[in-house]
């Protein structure tokens, strides 16, 4: 008997919200990857595979959810130009549940999964290496400490797609993500847009409900819950700059209101420190690159500022709008630290430790992922940094300040040093080069050892970072 709960709670908005939708009949389902942990978590593991494709190629409903698949009329800034037409146009909500663990409230939706009202004349399809890719940025966020929705099912769907930035015709796939809500800062915007306060006041009041319980009894809702956002997605920016991530893509429409990342299209890890790394070939001026996205966050919660003040005023909103910056520069040492394993002191300490820190990176161009690799543990993994790869930029005079630095820090009682993982030379990275090896062999003979061999890493590295979620 399945252990699944099911809800249908995003339909208390009410039809305005969305639009019920039919999904695509695919030609084929072909089970690619089955998130089992996650399955477990929400009660769907003793599903067979049959019964799997079902439910997450062929979008049969699960009991007590959905009928039909919903979906999301939203608004956003796209690269800071406003765009009226958007919405979920090649993917729906397709149920919703809840985590076994800790009870919250979880969203099954897709990517991939067919034409909606708000496809704007595109296929509403994913081709299967844009699915390749977002399972794999997904397990390694997940990995490194990064609040992510998780690519809970991955289908290939038997179609040739045609597309302009890879070699076509190319294989097709449908998507399917787990996520703490579907709700972005575009949510909000569609209905400021529309001047529709009185959907906006309820769009307030179910966000507070659904996802931010705790300010029930908040005596002004709109300055508290953008002081929340705030704070979740200022801790999202430090999770990607500690991750050395750039999402590529940091839209208004991509901005969920919980602080959780989800949407990966042109991603990428930095191979060393580069503040003006971007993921993107379009992003011609760089304005979503890895040093920006701090700057970028603060800008779209800027926006969401805008969007409730017909519930509040400047006056009231504005002090909460300034919370950002002290946050990011609270959680930015906390999450670099815990990275290393570290014991955090103070906000001054701490803040002058990662000026030291990031001054080495730029100045050796180190590669990132290492470095956070070979000095787990600070003082304490010295010498196994000193048989590293990376161990002459150790040695340089830049060096020095950072050494320092170690010595002043406490290990964190959770450092698992003796886990496998760390006996490696080298850690498990995902550099653009990597993920297009791993699918090179899928495309050419539809081997996917190395694609599982690769999730089989991932889940060594978070095992040993201890990463619990």
């Amino acid at each position: 008997m399945s252990r699944f709960k099911p809800s249908r709670n995003h339909e208390l908005l009410g039809d305005a919200f969305f639009d019920r939708v039919e999904p695509a009949d695919f030609p084929k389902t072909i089970l690619r990857h089955r998130d089992q942990r996650w399955a477990s978590r929400v009660g769907l593991d003793d599903l067979s595979d049959e019964q799997w494709l079902a439910h997450f190629g062929r979008f049969e409903p699960l009991d007590g959810s959905f009928p039909r698949p919903l979906a999301l009329r939203y608004h956003g800034h796209q690269f800071r130009s406003y765009n009226p037409e958007l919405g979920d146009g090649r993917g729906f909500l397709f149920a919703q549940g809840y985590d076994l663990e800790d009870g919250r409230l979880l969203d099954f939706g897709t990517k991939g999964s067919g034409k909606t009202p708000w496809s704007r004349g595109g296929d509403g399809r994913l081709t299967l290496k844009g699915g390749v890719r977002e399972v794999l940025a997904t397990e390694m966020l997940e990995a490194l400490g990064v609040y992510t929705s998780k690519s809970f099912s991955l289908v290939e769907t038997g179609e040739q797609l045609y597309r302009g930035d890879e070699p076509s015709p190319t294989r097709s796939s449908v998507l399917v993500r787990l996520s703490h809500g579907h709700i972005r800062i575009g949510t909000f915007q569609r209905l400021a847009y529309l001047e529709d306060t009185e959907n906006l006041a309820r769009l307030l009041d179910y966000a507070i409900a659904t996802y931010y319980p705790e300010l029930a009894d908040a005596a002004d809702k709109p300055v508290a819950f953008l002081e929340a956002v705030a704070r979740n997605v200022a801790r999202l920016g430090a999770q990607w700059t500690a991750a050395g991530f750039v999402h590529g893509v940091l839209n208004t429409d991509n901005i969920n209101i919980t602080g959780e990342s989800f949407d990966y299209g042109p991603w990428r890890f930095l191979p060393t420190y580069d503040p003006a790394f971007t993921a993107a070939y379009f992003d011609e001026s760089g304005l979503y690159s890895f040093g920006r996205q701090p700057d970028t966050l603060a800008w779209n919660i800027t926006r969401l500022a805008e969007c409730l003040l017909p519930l509040s005023s400047i006056e009231k909103l504005e002090p909460a709008l300034n919370t950002i910056w002290p946050e990011f520069r609270t959680a930015l040492p906390r999450q670099l630290l815990r990275r290393l394993g570290l014991v955090p002191q103070d906000t001054e300490r701490d803040g002058a430790f990662v000026i030291d820190l990031f001054g080495f990176l730029s100045k050796s161009h180190a590669p990132y992922e290492q470095f956070f690799f070979d000095w787990r543990g600070g003082a304490l993994s010295a010498d196994r940094a000193a048989r590293g790869p990376s161990a002459a930029h150790y040695a340089s005079e830049a060096f020095r300040p950072v050494a320092d630095g170690f010595e002043r820090y406490a290990a964190a009682p959770d450092l698992n040093l003796g886990h496998p993982y760390f006996a490696r030379a080298t850690p498990r990275t995902m550099l653009i080069e990597e993920v297009e090896a791993i699918w090179a062999p899928v495309a050419e003979s539809d081997d996917w050892s190395l694609f599982h061999q690769t999730l089989g890493e991932i889940a060594q590295m978070r095992e040993a970072y201890g990463i619990v979620v």
